[in-house]
């Protein structure tokens, strides 16, 4: 069996309705003053401060389709939530020339190989890794169609029955905030991430007017998305440790390790970080540093190949992993089930609840959660059966 072809899809899929999206709603999200510049040929949202990162209002992100000699097909995901075209590029013009031809049960080795195609010319991150991711992705929902058994078989079997997850959600308004985590909890989950950049009280009153509503065995986490100094990320830490957070995530900015490893130090709650560390190469540094308390890698940025590294290494040094998906799609939420159910030091999976099925519109069938947790997949390769002509409906 030899790898016979390779397409890359840069998708751009819209909200339902999204003609009477409500834009004021998508903007309280990130910030109350906010002035943001939509641009209307790209529908991206993006801040005039100089923090925060662009986001688009469709979902984005770059799939691609490998297909063997004997017509076997295995689709993965590289994470794109902007430009995805980007990501898809890389895939057809650097990495389908050393990847045509091959085993595919090379698996580790080919993303070793793409990685060292153009690692002294300094593509070690970003886009080029995660085209890499996208390739490996791929590779394993094949080779699990190939064996009949599901990806998390093939990662070297399962440590538990399921896979628990908790739902994010984010605003400027108390009341508002709060109100979405009892629906969250009525849909039947036992564990929130908040998304806030407010400053310090008024984050703070937002967190203790959740705490009253979900009360005190719901587990709540913050992420701040590197808003804050360590000195206010230490101030913000020990009000969200008086009410009973679990961690502080993204405290700082990414670029500052040893100001990540003083917040962790100086907090007896978890600091959570890493959905933007792509290789061991990368997360070595953290670690030797302890700059934070639980790693987040993003198997769409990392593949399963790499995220299997990560995994371990963190392990060596007794750190648990909270695998990221925040702007992934559909096959790297299936992907980072897989990775859960495989590795020895999981602690709990992100998920988006209310974006789930917007995710799955290029899909006959996914996996869904039931009561705040992934059942153990029993189908083979990744487990999502994608609808080819809705990718090609949505593909730029």
């Amino acid at each position: 069996m030899r790898i016979a072809s390779i397409y890359a899809y840069a998708l751009k899929i819209p909200p339902v309705g999204a003609d009477s999206v409500d834009r004021d709603r998508h903007v309280e999200t990130y910030s109350e003053n906010a002035s943001l510049l939509e641009k209307d040929a790209f529908n991206y949202t993006i801040a005039d401060d100089a923090w925060t990162s662009i986001y688009s209002r469709n979902h984005e992100t770059c799939l691609v389709r490998l297909e063997t000699d004997d017509g076997l097909v295995g689709w993965g995901e590289g994470q794109a939530p902007v430009a995805p075209k980007a990501t898809a590029a890389i895939v057809e013009h650097l990495c389908a020339p050393l990847l045509l031809g091959r085993d595919p049960f090379d698996v580790e080795y080919l993303w070793y190989r793409l990685y060292s195609a153009m690692r002294e010319r300094g593509h070690v991150t970003g886009f080029y890794v995660d085209a890499l991711a996208a390739v490996d992705l791929a590779l394993y929902d094949l080779l699990g169609k190939a064996l009949h058994k599901p990806v998390c078989k093939l990662l070297g079997g399962t440590f538990r029955a399921d896979v628990p997850i908790y739902a994010g959600l984010g605003g400027t308004k108390p009341e508002a905030v709060a109100a979405q985590a009892q629906d969250l909890l009525s849909a039947g989950y036992r564990a929130l991430k908040l998304h806030l950049r407010v400053p310090n009280p008024d984050l703070l009153a937002i967190v203790e007017a959740v705490r009253q509503t979900v009360g005190p065995r719901i587990e709540l986490m913050v992420d701040i998305h590197g808003t804050r100094d360590v000195s206010a990320a230490i101030e913000l830490g020990r009000g969200l440790e008086t009410l009973g957070v679990r961690w502080l995530e993204a405290p700082c900015q990414p670029e500052d390790i040893r100001g990540q490893a003083e917040i962790a130090r100086a907090l007896d709650m978890q600091v959570a970080t890493g959905e933007w560390l792509r290789t061991v190469w990368e997360w070595r540094n953290w670690i030797a540093l302890r700059g934070f308390d639980v790693a987040m890698p993003d198997i769409a940025r990392t593949g399963l190949s790499e995220g299997k590294r990560i995994a371990a290494l963190c392990d060596s040094f007794n750190l648990p992993i909270a695998p990221h998906v925040g702007g992934g799609g559909i096959l790297s939420v299936a992907a980072t089930i897989h990775y859960s159910l495989a590795i020895p030091n999981f602690q709990i999976m992100e998920h988006s609840h209310e974006a789930h099925d917007w995710k799955g519109s290029i899909a006959a069938s996914y996996p869904t959660p039931q009561d705040g947790r992934f059942a153990l997949p029993d189908t083979p390769g990744l487990g999502v059966v994608i609808d080819e002509a809705a990718v090609a409906r949505y593909a730029v």
